[in-house]
């Protein structure tokens, strides 16, 4: 099986490429490669994962796989959006993360929450690869009030999903990928790889 290096250290996000991208790549983790991480410079999700692509796949040797994604809020005017791991600070606090966005958006009334996951994904097949694959895809839902539900990672537990009347977090592994920003995307970038 080929191995393919994904440009993140986050374990939800790792898990849920692992999950599907199982029996057609062996996926592995910066940490795994001793891949030091690169300062996300760019300013949308697209360049900040060419750019982790192209540094995981410099310091390895393979093939890299990155992706940028975060919630983009309508009545934030797009925020937390490239910045949602570090929104509250701290890069990864996803507790604090979501209690930002809950106090952000305390006076907000419902019908005026709406938000979207957005995922970028790039695949390189080398560090100076001239044509990248770029996908990207959004899944569309609402900010809840507090926090529900137990699975999942970052704003999961606040974000609803209105087909499943559910939290993000309510959800199995399964119905996530089949419905997620990132399942979406990843279902897409499987055809791109496999044309």
């Amino acid at each position: 099986m080929k191995k393919i290096i994904l440009a993140s250290n986050n374990k939800g996000k790792i898990r849920e490429f692992n999950t599907m991208l199982e029996g057609l790549y062996d996926v592995v983790s910066m940490s795994d490669m001793s891949v030091e991480e690169v300062p996300e410079i760019g300013l949308t999700f697209v360049e900040n994962a060419l750019i982790k692509a192209r540094n995981a796949s410099e310091q390895s040797g393979l093939p890299a796989l990155a992706d940028d994604s975060g919630i983009v809020i309508d009545a934030l005017n797009g925020a937390p959006g490239i910045y949602s791991a570090r929104y509250a600070g701290n890069h990864g606090d996803d507790e604090a993360n979501t209690i930002k966005v809950l106090e952000d958006m305390q006076d907000v009334p419902d019908g005026k929450r709406t938000a979207r996951f957005w995922c970028a994904i790039v695949f390189v097949e080398h560090a100076n690869d001239p044509t990248p694959i770029i996908i990207q895809r959004g899944w569309e839902g609402e900010i809840l009030r507090e926090k529900v539900g137990e699975n999942g990672f970052g704003y999961d537990p606040i974000f609803y999903v209105s087909i499943h009347q559910k939290a993000s977090a309510e959800l199995t592994p399964e119905q996530k990928n089949n419905i997620s920003h990132r399942g979406k995307a990843l279902q897409a970038l499987l055809i791109e790889l496999q044309a």
